[in-house]
């Protein structure tokens, strides 16, 4: 897959990723503002019941005061008739018609309104009838009266029309009533507590009655008016539709109540976009990391083939040069060359080998067989490995033993080919004569061996891949220094296979220090 495809793919999937996330960030969002919708219009539902039952309630009593009145048989305080006579002729029947019509006004006092019967309230009853009476126009008795044909006499039903005188003056009345005499904290509590219940609203909550938003003395003990949301509606409401004083309620735990009944889809949503998310991250990581390697193992594949280039022709021409007959007859010259032949094999079968090893112990499968040394003694033989070419290049390892014991449990050939290859290291990356010190000291249970370089050095970026397989510092010239990025990468292997680790310190044209912690055994 080409770079520009590549990086077309990976803003696509992040885009869609974004986009699911927003998705569900709306959808979430969309559910808590209906659930906050549906919530506020059940509490109002809740709340005009409770003022439509007080507002009853209240009314109730006295219409159940004056019915008591009425059954009792008391008289009215006052009385009064008003009667309406209409005549009309009928000219086709040749007939007068007699509407009369009488009204019975009595007035009753219910001394209910105060609890001390201090106040009442005037209430108007109306009784009345209808007659109707037809006379014949043509005929007239002796005493100038005329004859009545009929007479249909009719009760008025005056229910309806003194309910709403009632209620006129009722309303009219009681709205000079101290509020904490029509109506108590418990009556209040107790509608609200059935109806939020009925409406599944079971959590604690404050009220309170306000007069113009002026606390009065019904309300709750902890109601704040300031807490926001509070949700009102009118009680007490006069015979013009308005009213002073507001029903107020607010829940202190309402948020939490509300994402109570959409916490669980609401975790499902979170727990699947996360799983989303960290999919997506680690397939995109592996898909880079794939990368990353695909491009080491070409740069592997290139120094391996300069590694082999080499004793490949150096053979060649050995091997022609014996072929020569003039060399051929020259037996030092002829041992010279297979001694070069043998030299080139033994690096190449060297190189395999560095390879072969890594596989093994990434696969697990390679099987140290350890012994008791001194650590000492393997810095000393790795020294040996190195201090030709140390001292071609007018250079010096020093050593500063001050760990006074050094016993560890470890494998001779491949720890010394660790040392060997951070020295070698040391060496190709050191620009003039290599200065090496190497110091032990003993910390704990264990001892510490670094390797302190004056080369070339190397920033925190690098410092970080190191020790990966395959990874070399780019140069600009991938040859400049010999080399295929799996030296490092074996000795993290060989030092954690010895129970112990590696790590190095290092500053861009400053020198690196390779430090190695291993346990110590008694």
């Amino acid at each position: 897959m080409n770079k520009k495809l590549f990086s077309v793919l990976v803003i696509l999937m992040s885009l869609s990723l974004i986009g699911i996330i927003f998705v569900q960030a709306y959808y979430i969002n969309y559910s808590l503002e209906t659930k906050e919708d549906q919530f506020a219009f059940n509490v109002k539902k809740v709340l005009s019941y409770a003022s439509s039952e007080v507002a009853d309630i209240e009314y109730s009593k006295y219409v159940i005061a004056l019915n008591a009145l009425i059954a009792r048989g008391q008289e009215p305080d006052t009385s009064a008739i008003r009667s309406i006579r209409v005549y009309k002729q009928n000219k086709d029947a040749d007939q007068i018609i007699v509407y009369d019509t009488g009204v019975k006004e009595e007035n009753y006092t219910i001394p209910v309104l105060q609890n001390d019967g201090s106040d009442s309230l005037n209430f108007k009853k109306f009784k009345g009838k209808t007659t109707q009476q037809a006379y014949s126009s043509a005929g007239i008795d002796g005493q100038g009266i005329p004859n009545l044909e009929y007479s249909l006499t009719k009760v008025l039903n005056m229910d309806r029309l003194q309910k709403a005188t009632f209620e006129a003056q009722y309303k009219a009345e009681i709205q000079n009533t101290p509020i904490e005499e029509r109506v108590s904290v418990p009556m209040i509590q107790r509608l609200l507590d059935h109806k939020l219940k009925e409406n599944n609203i079971d959590i604690a909550y404050e009220f309170a009655i306000l007069n113009d938003k002026l606390p009065t003395a019904i309300q709750s003990s902890h109601f704040e008016a300031s807490l926001v949301p509070t949700i009102g509606v009118p009680i007490f409401i006069d015979e013009n539709g308005a009213s002073n004083y507001g029903l107020f309620i607010n829940f202190p735990k309402r948020k939490r109540f509300i994402m109570s009944s959409i916490i669980g889809i609401t975790s499902l949503s979170v727990l699947f976009t996360i799983i989303i998310i960290i999919a997506y991250t680690s397939a995109l990581y592996q898909l880079i990391q794939q990368r990353k390697i695909s491009q080491m193992k070409s740069d592997f594949i290139n120094n391996m083939t300069h590694e082999f280039k080499t004793p490949i022709a150096t053979i060649n021409l050995a091997l022609d040069a014996i072929r020569n007959p003039k060399i051929f007859q020259h037996e030092d010259k002829v041992k010279n060359y297979l001694s070069m032949i043998k030299e080139e094999n033994k690096r190449m079968n060297a190189q395999v080998e560095n390879v072969l090893r890594i596989s093994q112990l990434q696969k697990k499968q390679l099987l140290i067989s350890k012994d008791r040394l001194k650590l000492h003694d393997l810095i000393f033989d790795a020294i040996t490995h190195v201090e030709l070419i140390v001292e071609d290049r007018k250079g010096y390892i020093k050593t500063h033993f001050k760990a006074s014991k050094s016993s560890i449990l470890a494998n001779s050939t491949y720890f010394t080919n660790v040392i060997v290859n951070i020295l070698d290291n040391a060496v190709k990356y050191t620009n003039g004569p290599p200065k090496i010190d190497i110091t032990t000291e003993n910390v704990g249970n264990n001892i510490v061996m670094l390797v302190e370089d004056q080369g070339i050095g190397m920033n925190k970026a690098v410092q970080k891949r190191i020790f990966e397989e395959f990874y070399r510092e780019h140069t600009g010239n991938v040859h400049n220094v010999k080399g295929h990025g799996l030296g490092l990468a074996n000795v993290k292997r060989i030092v954690e296979n010895h129970q112990g680790t590696v790590t190095v310190e290092s500053e861009k044209g400053k020198g690196s220090t390779f430090i190695i912690k291993l346990p110590l055994i008694a």
